[in-house]
């Protein structure tokens, strides 16, 4: 449905809020996450525009951090909705796996993915690091 978060799974250590092909890693670092020992919640933000603000803001507060996952340029996309959605509602910690504001290049979608930073590792550790930014 338009305007609705799709959740994959439910946890109280981060939220990771991911769209487009990036779900299918985010479900896999939140996978990995747990077993490590977090609790993980991976949501697919399928549309920015309306935002599923109810859902992030009832995420966050569980989690206390975020971590957003695109396959495009970080400023101005779903990671900056989800910024200004936290800092009216909820300030948090939040990593952005993206690009960084560069252009793109040719290249397979899995070498794409590792040079820029989108990997299932990546958002592994930009979850790490959102844990341990939090405030207890």
């Amino acid at each position: 449905m338009i305007g609705k978060a799709q959740y994959f799974s439910e946890g109280t250590d981060v939220s990771i809020f991911a769209c487009g092909h990036l779900v299918w890693n985010a479900i896999q670092a939140g996978l990995q996450l747990e077993e490590k020992g977090y609790s993980v919640e991976v949501i697919n933000i399928h549309t920015i525009k309306p935002l599923d603000e109810e859902a992030v803001i009832n995420s966050i507060k569980k989690t206390k951090c975020a971590v957003t996952a695109e396959e495009h340029n970080i400023i101005g996309g779903m990671g900056d909705m989800i910024a200004q959605c936290a800092s009216r509602h909820f300030p948090i910690p939040i990593e952005y796996i993206g690009t960084k504001d560069t252009f793109g290049e040719s290249g397979t979608p899995a070498q794409l993915l590792k040079k820029y930073g989108m990997d299932v590792s990546d958002i592994v550790e930009a979850a790490e690091k959102a844990i341990g930014r939090k405030q207890s």
